[in-house]
């Protein structure tokens, strides 16, 4: 019979937060976090285009109330319903601090954690949330939920009830280090109300939560609502105090972002975080701006910035040959799309760790050096040199050297000219359709199309819906797509989702390019069994090298910074917490400055 893995000492000191090494700022009876206004009043409504997304949500449609797995689009914000044992502090790396958990025991291999719940915690039907529920969700999300679920929870190998108040979240020896948070920050499900219901099927059918809001009104594809349950029984926790202050959130949704920009000026919603350049350069001087009704802001963000880029699928042959990719970065003109439609406003993407300490700069030496010699002969040998950087153009959006250079990196690939075609060494004439749902990028892609008409290479670009979009990014129908990605201060297990050979055959999966190189998995590894900051940082700097070194992405472009702009109806904190943008978390409704604006209005 199978020795069970260990449990978590009924006799071992209880914690009341979790982080990757353990560190935490803030004492067991601290009252609030450093960034909260815990005198915020609450009311009020804040409205918003949604910037950020998890596992199957769309930013420009729903049909789908469901959340957390792979089929349908769903609706932005549906995390704000459901309580998690733990909820994470934005002005640390990773820790996390007790929500529905009051604090947890870890056994001393740390492969066991038994969280304990608080009495308190209820659903927002009044039923108690027990360790059963909290088992039987996380067992449910790793067998039922999106892949990316499946993929982040495969190091965790059960979670028992040892009674009602008690759960224990059992992990496989070398599990990742932050599988343990990334349990404790789960949604908690009510296991009787699935008793009834299937979990793994899209439903417009509003599900029992147990978070500080709940669904309010909503029409799929337009709007969703969430209303802040006034009752909730976590809103005087430490975690809590000073956030979710409105009585409303209200997402809404538009298929192009002009219309959408539109929709705020005519104060269709009240805040909007700018991700184009043009319109944050050019638009932003209606009547509302001048008159002092609109403010701009732009914050800082200290997260590392990642990368974003249009992603070439290497599943497919005619993207094997790193040197045809290399070429493909090479044709991109950054330097006159930057100058020419976007205002200056970005820096060139290098790195997946953009804008931070985990990017790779210099040749290796020390640690990271001696890391990298075990793959030597398997790996490229520029990475033993300075990592790649795509070169810098005359910003002509024609540059004839770079182009020269491209075609010259073809035809060593073994790609020649034939009837002014290029073709692949199979003869069949090199195509690539690069794949979009929503008309804001269209111009970014025109010029570079181009350039690879110049090269011979028949490039196309195909606009569909979201719903299409969505389905056949999951599928890996595609050649080549855009995507931006980022990670924590401290990467982990979501590493495997992005770049690994697992992961590249995983329907649904961050990793786009279908990376599948033994050296990139055990670099992740070696990040992951890091036992410092410091490792990880030289373990860290090692995969990106090698990353880079295999040219998966033709590198686009960020900002170490949030454009944000809003209706002079909200008050805020003065600390903004480090690795968040504090909107709509910590902000609130300002009666007085809403009176003023509807009396200039």
């Amino acid at each position: 019979m199978p020795r069970r893995a260990s449990a978590a000492p009924v006799d071992a000191p209880e914690s009341h937060g979790l982080s990757a090494f353990g560190d935490l700022k803030y004492p067991a009876d601290f009252r609030h976090f450093d960034y909260v206004n815990p005198q915020a009043p609450k009311g009020g409504t804040f409205s918003l285009i949604g910037s950020t997304r998890q596992f199957n949500q769309n930013f420009l449609t729903f049909n789908s109330l469901n959340s957390w797995i792979l089929r349908g689009d769903a609706a932005l914000g549906m995390e704000l319903t459901f309580t998690s044992l733990m909820a994470r502090a934005s002005d640390e790396p990773d820790a996390m601090y007790g929500l529905a958990a009051r604090a947890v025991r870890i056994a001393p291999d740390g492969l066991a954690h038994t969280f304990v719940l608080r009495p308190e915690a209820r659903f927002h039907d009044g039923t108690k949330i027990t360790a059963h529920d909290v088992a039987w969700s996380v067992t449910t999300l790793k067998a039922k939920g999106h892949p990316v679920i499946g993929q982040l929870l495969r190091d965790m190998i059960s979670a028992e009830a040892e009674d009602d108040a008690q759960v224990t979240v059992r992990f496989a020896p070398g599990r990742a280090r932050d599988v343990p948070l990334f349990v404790a920050a789960l949604p908690i499900f009510s296991r009787a109300y699935y008793g009834s219901k299937p979990f793994d099927e899209t439903t417009l059918d509003v599900p029992l939560g147990s978070g500080p809001y709940k669904v309010g009104r909503f029409e799929p594809g337009r709007y969703i609502e969430y209303d802040r349950v006034k009752d909730w029984w976590g809103a005087s926790l430490p975690v809590s105090i000073g956030q979710s202050n409105f009585d409303t959130l209200r997402y809404e949704f538009y298929r192009d972002r002009d219309v959408a920009f539109e929709g705020f000026t005519g104060k269709s919603y009240l805040f909007r975080e700018e991700f184009t350049s043009r319109i944050w350069a050019t638009r932003y001087d209606f009547p509302a701006i001048r008159d002092g009704r609109v403010k701009r802001d732009v914050l800082p963000d200290d997260t590392p910035s990642g990368a974003q880029g249009w992603f070439l699928n290497v599943r497919r042959e005619k993207f094997k040959n790193p040197k045809l990719r290399e070429a493909l970065i090479v044709a991109f003109d950054f330097e006159w799309t930057n100058k020419s439609l976007m205002y200056g406003s970005y820096q060139r993407t290098h790195s997946v760790f953009q804008n931070s300490d985990m990017m790779a700069q210099g040749k290796p030496e020390g640690a990271e050096l001696a890391l990298l010699e075990k793959f030597r002969g398997k790996v490229p040998d520029e990475v033993f040199g300075e990592p790649f950087v795509p070169p810098v153009s005359d910003g002509s959006g024609q540059d004839r050297t770079l182009l020269r250079r491209a075609t010259q990196l073809l035809g060593d690939a073994g790609y020649p000219v034939k009837n002014g075609k290029r073709v692949a060494p199979n003869g069949e004439p090199v195509t690539i359709e690069f794949l979009l749902d929503e008309p804001a990028f269209q111009p970014h892609h025109m010029l570079y199309i181009k350039n690879l008409g110049l090269l011979g290479i028949d490039a196309t670009l195909r606009m569909v819906d979201p719903v299409q979009y969505q389905a056949r990014r999951d599928a890996f129908d595609f050649d080549v797509l855009i995507q931006r990605f980022s990670f924590s201060t401290t990467p982990g297990d979501a590493l495997r989702n992005y770049f690994s050979s697992q992961a590249a055959a995983i329907k649904g999966t961050q990793n786009l390019a279908g990376i599948a190189d033994p050296a990139v998995d055990a670099l992740i590894e070696a990040i992951i069994a890091a036992n410092t900051r410091a490792d990880l940082v030289i373990a860290a700097r090692a995969l990106d090298r090698v990353i880079r070194a295999g040219r998966y992405w033709v590198p686009q472009w960020y900002k170490a910074s949030h454009w944000l702009a809003y209706w002079d109806v909200f008050g805020r904190p003065e600390t903004k917490p480090r690795y968040a943008r504090g909107a709509p978390e910590t902000w609130w409704s300002d009666a007085a400055k809403a009176a003023k604006i509807e009396g200039r209005g």
